[in-house]
């Protein structure tokens, strides 16, 4: 008799072994990210897991005790110029659970948060680590002006003493870190065109006369949406442009679109879809939803004050109408919806589809380095424009006509007409047609025409 159990027991302590560990979670990837403010590991498993972490001294260390879960994924390498980590190190314990050691390089300040499926990532827990003594992990500094922290104060020196100040442009790269944006049919990835995009537009804004970039994401991390329109605020940011490069269900739509915010409905069933997915980026980029942000508690009922709404109509007209010169357009007119990083209340605010990634021709101009610059420069055309015609008070702004190619440039405002413009720069009308290569006398608010010099 003894014979005939001995094998049962075998096989149900197998079947319960077996039990247990399907019960576990998995740690099926681990990624760090590295930002202006902070260090952040990600720890993605295969279902909710219990925790703790706590900090261990000489020498510094975070251990975080996963319960219940098991290694099915290698621990990433940390790069050299990380302020806070050295490495990482895990390893079973207690057999059924799983322990992971941070190595520090000085003691910080650990925030932990979990993170539910979405439509990329499955369960996560993310781990932001602050140095205690309170210093960045690298310092944003605008180039050839004060240190962005003390900029509020400089700007309102330079009022006082009666020198101008310049413009400042906040440039938002879409996307970065763990939210990769929408992804090409040749592998491409938005946050990573956006990023080249947005530094070439930095490039050509620093050589502006009277105006000055901010970078909202300069390198390969996540910034929250809310965080986006904090900062172009706490900088007293002039313009905000969010630069993205979208997909849409179809692989055939192309083309630019600038947009605007809305709070009532979108101006089209593209808008209204794009908005939606943008909007949804926290619960990719990996954000504490759970935070209070008494910013956007406010938001709606400031945005009451209609003339940011305008002026940032105007302004993305006159974007619009550049990439317009540039290619195709995807609609002809600026288009609006309720774009959560446009939300800033005191700053005019754009949103600009430079194309769509999920079209195999315009995925691979995008890849492109001239074209990158191409776009840029239409952009930053645009945001002339829209200075020329706007300069905000004490600031230096070239209010004057460019010269380009031996013509000046002018931005047809509302009410414009083509005769009146000719008598306005003294110039016969059909070279003024000639010049722009125009066939009658139709002209559209944003527009920009060369003037000749005379005829």
């Amino acid at each position: 008799m003894k014979r005939v159990i001995a094998p049962i027991a075998l096989l149900l302590l197998a079947v319960l072994s077996q039990s247990l560990c399907a019960a576990q979670s998995i740690l099926q990837g681990a990624r760090v990210w590295t930002d202006p403010e902070k260090t952040r590991l990600v720890l993605e498993t295969s279902a909710a897991v219990a925790y703790q972490i706590f900090p261990l001294d000489e020498p510094d260390r975070l251990v975080v005790d996963l319960e219940d879960t098991r290694f099915d994924a290698k621990l990433p390498k940390v790069e050299m110029s990380d302020a806070n980590l050295v490495g990482l190190r895990g390893g079973p314990r207690d057999r059924s659970h799983l322990r992971i050691v941070l190595d520090l390089k000085q003691p910080v300040r650990a925030k932990s948060f979990a993170l539910g499926p979405n439509e990329r990532y499955g369960h996560r827990l993310v781990i932001d680590l602050v140095p205690k003594d309170g210093v960045s992990v690298r310092r944003v500094v605008l180039p050839s002006f004060p240190d962005s922290r003390t900029l509020p104060a400089a700007r309102a020196d330079a009022a006082r003493s009666g020198f101008a100040r310049p413009v400042i442009v906040a440039i938002d790269a879409g996307h970065g870190g763990e939210d990769p944006g929408a992804v090409g049919t040749g592998g491409t990835r938005e946050k990573e065109v956006t990023l080249s995009i947005a530094r070439e537009l930095v490039k050509l804004v620093e050589r502006e006369p009277g105006l000055q970039p901010l970078m909202i994401r300069d390198a390969d991390y996540y910034v929250g949406l809310r965080d986006r329109i904090s900062k172009a605020r706490e900088h007293q940011a002039d313009l905000f442009v969010s630069i993205h490069a979208d997909a849409f269900t179809s692989s055939d739509v192309r083309g630019s679109s600038v947009y605007t915010l809305s709070h009532g409905g979108a101006s089209s069933e593209a808008a209204r879809w794009l908005a939606n997915r943008e909007n949804s980026a926290d619960l990719i980029g990996g954000v504490d939803l759970a935070v209070n942000d008494d910013l956007l508690a406010t938001v709606l009922m400031d945005m009451t004050q209609n003339a940011t709404i305008e002026h940032s109509t105007e302004a993305a007209a006159l974007v619009l109408a550049n990439l317009g010169r540039l290619g195709t357009v995807h609609r002809s007119d600026v288009q609006r919806a309720g774009f959560a990083v446009l939300k800033a209340p005191d700053v005019p605010s754009i949103l600009v589809e430079t194309a769509f990634i999920s079209n195999p021709e315009e995925e691979k101009r995008l890849r492109n380095r001239a074209h990158q610059r191409k776009l840029a420069e239409a952009m930053l055309a645009g945001i002339r424009a829209y200075f020329r015609r706007h300069p905000p008070p004490g600031m230096l702004v070239d209010t004057s006509p460019r010269l380009s190619g031996g013509a000046r440039e002018y931005v047809i405002h509302p009410g414009d007409t083509l005769s009146e413009i000719a008598t306005r720069f003294s110039v016969s009308l059909s070279a003024l047609r000639t010049q722009n290569g125009l066939t009658d006398d139709l002209i559209r608010v944003g527009q920009v025409l060369a003037i000749p010099e005379g005829s």
